[in-house]
């Protein structure tokens, strides 16, 4: 094979690296429910499709040297799952805040099958996980991911050297800014949640004898799908504008 075509060839795998890398943690992309065959076609071909537009950043590096070859794919796979792990944390707090809602109105015991995740989440939790990823695609976020990964390339060149300190000082600040961003937008069902107890802990203290617990919990549940119903359309509306305001894809 003549230097070119192995240039070529190192050239698109490093590419696929970080795409791989990338869309493996991506929400709805690195669903369990999605077959593997599926997910590594739409690497490959995006790999294939993006190697040209950043030809110009990853030529330079590409060195057909075992060591050199080593250590780029090892950084590749590390920056791509970055930008991946961003994406992901901001899901993950929804799914968080999700559950916590379900409790708070009553719901946390009724447990089903995750959109994302293997384990089994609260079914209102479920609910709002699977209408948030519909939101995101319908924003087409994988476009937006797809821009931030060629952008990538020139914040985090393919020979620079890989800063851990730097980047785990990153995900910490998009981890925080997702939690309170989700907190913010759970905040009324938080609120409610603190109400409804501390009045029903008022009225089991002024009446022992009574079971406020059984004669309260259909209230709470009513008044917690009450609020949904006004507060979910805002919320997911927020909630993806909040995503496409994203660090990452300045």
């Amino acid at each position: 094979m003549s230097e070119l075509a192995s240039q070529s060839v190192f050239g698109v795998f490093l590419a696929f690296c970080r795409i791989g890398a990338c869309f493996m943690i991506l929400p709805g992309f690195s669903s369990a429910s999605v077959p593997v065959q599926a997910r590594l076609f739409l690497v490959a071909g995006l790999s294939i499709a993006l190697t040209p537009v950043v030809w110009a950043d990853i030529a330079p590096p590409a060195n057909p040297d075992t060591a050199i070859m080593a250590r780029l794919i090892a950084t590749e796979t590390l920056k791509g799952g970055i930008i991946g792990l961003v994406v992901r944390f901001y899901t993950l707090a929804l799914e968080f805040i999700g559950s916590a809602i379900a409790m708070s109105i009553g719901f946390g015991n009724m447990l089903g099958q995750s959109i994302t995740e293997t384990e089994p989440q609260a079914a209102f939790g479920t609910l709002i996980s699977l209408a948030a990823l519909i939101v995101l695609f319908t924003l087409d976020f994988h476009h937006d991911v797809i821009l931030a990964l060629v952008r990538s390339y020139k914040l985090l060149p393919v020979d620079g050297l890989f800063a851990p300190e730097a980047t785990l000082s990153n995900l910490v600040d998009s981890l925080t800014d997702s939690f309170l961003i989700v907190l913010r937008l759970g905040s009324p069902f938080i609120i409610y949640s603190l109400a409804m107890n501390l009045i029903s802990g008022l009225l089991n203290k002024l009446t022992p004898q009574i079971p406020i617990y059984f004669i309260f919990l259909p209230l709470v549940i009513f008044g917690g799908l009450v609020l949904a119903y006004f507060a979910f359309p805002v919320m997911l509306s927020l909630f993806g504008q909040n995503f496409a305001e994203m660090l990452v894809f300045d």
